[in-house]
């Protein structure tokens, strides 16, 4: 057996990383979900071979390798039986979001998500001409420090009218780190089929779940509901590989796929040679890195949850089942205006904030995908920052 070494320091400045890149050479960038570990050996070995060949021409379709080793894996992984004919291969998971935006409804047709929410999902109905109606999930705050969100079904159902035409499901949810259970994704479902809404489910984190939790495809749960969901994966998160341009989506009802690939041949875009091989590769000989990741990774989760506890006091921490991004709640730290500005200025943290537009004032959002000395680095300058409020 290969063992990784995630607490490895890869330089990423001068390299083109847009992470790395976009703030001062003296800020630790904490704040876009890229993580700082190399990609599996795999991905790498893969690239240089398709490297050494030296021809890099147009990818019209997905090799089939490819496709039985999606097939294979969703089997497996997840119990669900799809066919090649179910996937549309993406340049990346976000422009299946803004596809799938486009491709139901009309303009002035309504979108439901729950908030808060990746920005994209925002984006996307905004570029659609699609009202978004913001349905917040309810927040739960425990004794020790951290909090839990769970989903407001009434709040959900009453948002629906007539008008709604799409909800887009995050799940795991990006940047709360729940892994919805079977029961929930459930009952989401019975609500849009009785509404006739259709479902786009944002799975990119699906395999970065923590023991103890399962991911559960929306589309599996039954012929039925598949009908009524486009599930968008992507190997971008699970295997750091965000830069090989990537995604697809699994559709199983021909009309709904049908929708869909009539808007995705207006934008003029496609996959690339390069994307397709690397995911072959971490699809089909990454799991082993992956398995030692997920455990370093939950213990960077246990990390940032005890640091908050013990040094950042008024401040409430998710603890994610899945996804490597923390979730901060300043509202009662007495920090003066937006949490992320104050971080950047006082502590050079980039976190990702921005969240008032959702009604989240006061969070902010920190990714440990990196080597735990970083992460300790960026949160004793927080904690140093934080405790100089007031002085």
């Amino acid at each position: 057996m290969t063992t990784y070494n995630f607490d490895e320091i890869i330089e990423r400045r001068g390299t083109d990383s847009g992470k790395w890149s976009y703030f001062d050479a003296d800020v630790i960038p904490m704040f876009v979900a890229d993580m700082d570990f190399r990609s599996p050996e795999a991905v790498v070995k893969a690239l240089h071979d398709r490297v050494d060949h030296g021809v890099f021409g147009y990818g019209f379709k997905p090799s089939q390798e490819l496709l039985d080793t999606l097939i294979q894996r969703f089997a497996t992984r997840y119990n669900w039986d799809v066919i090649a004919e179910d996937f549309v291969l993406l340049p990346n998971l976000v422009s299946g979001i803004y596809i799938t935006a486009r491709a139901i409804g009309q303009p002035g047709d309504h979108i439901v998500v729950n908030t808060p929410i990746y920005w994209p999902f925002v984006s996307a109905a905004e570029k659609a001409e699609r009202p978004l109606d913001m349905v917040p999930l309810r927040l739960i705050q425990d004794d020790d420090q951290t909090m839990r969100y769970e989903i407001d079904f009434e709040a959900f159902e009453a948002s629906i009218t007539p008008q709604t035409k799409l909800f887009i499901l995050c799940n795991p949810h990006n940047p709360i780190g729940r892994v919805y259970e079977k029961w929930e994704l459930e009952k989401i479902a019975e609500i849009c089929l009785k509404n006739g809404v259709i479902i786009c489910s944002d799975e990119i984190h699906c395999d970065l779940i923590y023991k103890d939790h399962k991911h559960i495809s929306m589309a599996s749960l039954s012929p039925e509901i598949a009908q009524i969901t486009i599930t968008l994966q992507a190997p971008s998160k699970t295997f750091n590989v965000p830069g090989m341009g990537l995604g697809f989506a699994v559709i199983q009802n021909p009309e709904l796929r049908e929708k869909f690939n009539k808007t995705y041949e207006t934008l003029g875009v496609h996959p690339t040679i390069l994307g397709q091989h690397s995911a072959l590769a971490a699809y089909r000989d990454g799991q082993e890195w992956l398995d030692q990741l997920l455990e370093y990774l939950e213990c960077n989760r246990d990390f940032l949850v005890e640091y908050v506890q013990k040094n950042f006091p008024k401040v409430h921490v998710s603890i994610p089942e899945g996804t490597y991004l923390g979730w901060l709640d300043f509202r009662d730290a007495g920090i003066p205006g937006e949490p992320c500005a104050f971080f950047l200025e006082h502590g050079r943290v980039a976190l990702s904030g921005n969240w008032e537009a959702q009604n989240c004032e006061g969070f902010a959002r920190i990714n440990y995908g990196c080597p735990r000395s970083q992460l300790e680095e960026a949160l004793d300058r927080m904690a140093e920052a934080y405790s100089r409020i007031g002085q």
